[in-house]
């Protein structure tokens, strides 16, 4: 017998389903809602259950939003040129604070992954290249995570697209502001070598 309330358990339970969190995280999650006053629970609870009622994907870019097309892709003042393809809603939130990118945007929703079965079938590749096939954009810049799974990604793409005479860019990398070149790792430091430009 347990000396959990089975609806205690539960809400753990359901806690540790999400991404970063453990068992323990969980825990102090639910203990804390548990001493929150009700209206703060409650509040979170009418906030989880209005974000999956009230979003959508955008028919053409695949961003979460409230209406499709989203804003950015019914918006006349953006790039429509410029095609830049993330792997999730996340990363068009990231790029769209720097205020620097004024194009459009694909959202793959997810990388390619063999080890976890993720092939291109699974990504919103397809629509890509029927966007791409429609005309207008001129560059397509890959912006996947520069890690294994985001690196395997972009060339796959980059080896589609290039037949279609579009321009094809990746994001620079290379070291964050504020960081040492004595802790950079080889890569890191190679590929800021590789990178570098006129100052």
């Amino acid at each position: 017998m347990s000396a959990t309330p089975r609806a205690v358990g539960r809400l753990i339970d359901e806690l540790c389903r999400l991404p970063g969190i453990g068992p323990k995280t969980a825990s102090r999650l639910t203990f804390f809602l548990l001493r929150a006053p009700a209206e703060q629970a409650l509040s979170l609870a009418e906030a989880i259950r209005q974000v999956k009622e009230r979003t959508v994907l955008c028919s053409i870019c695949f961003n979460i939003a409230e209406s499709s097309p989203c804003p950015i892709c019914s918006s006349p003042e953006r790039d429509g040129t410029q095609l830049c393809v993330v792997e999730e809603p996340l990363d068009v939130l990231a790029i769209e604070r720097t205020h620097l990118y004024h194009g459009l945007y694909h959202v793959l929703h997810g990388a390619i992954s063999p080890v976890e079965g993720i092939g291109p079938e699974e990504l919103k590749i397809r629509e890509l290249m029927s966007r791409l096939k429609n005309g207008g954009v001129r560059e397509v810049l890959l912006a996947t995570n520069p890690n294994l799974e985001g690196e395997a990604t972009a060339m796959y793409i980059a080896r589609q697209i290039l037949p279609l005479g579009i321009r094809v860019t990746r994001l620079a990398r290379g070291l964050p502001i504020g960081g040492d070149l004595e802790y950079a790792d080889e890569v890191t430091l190679g590929q800021a070598l590789e990178g570098r430009r006129e100052v």
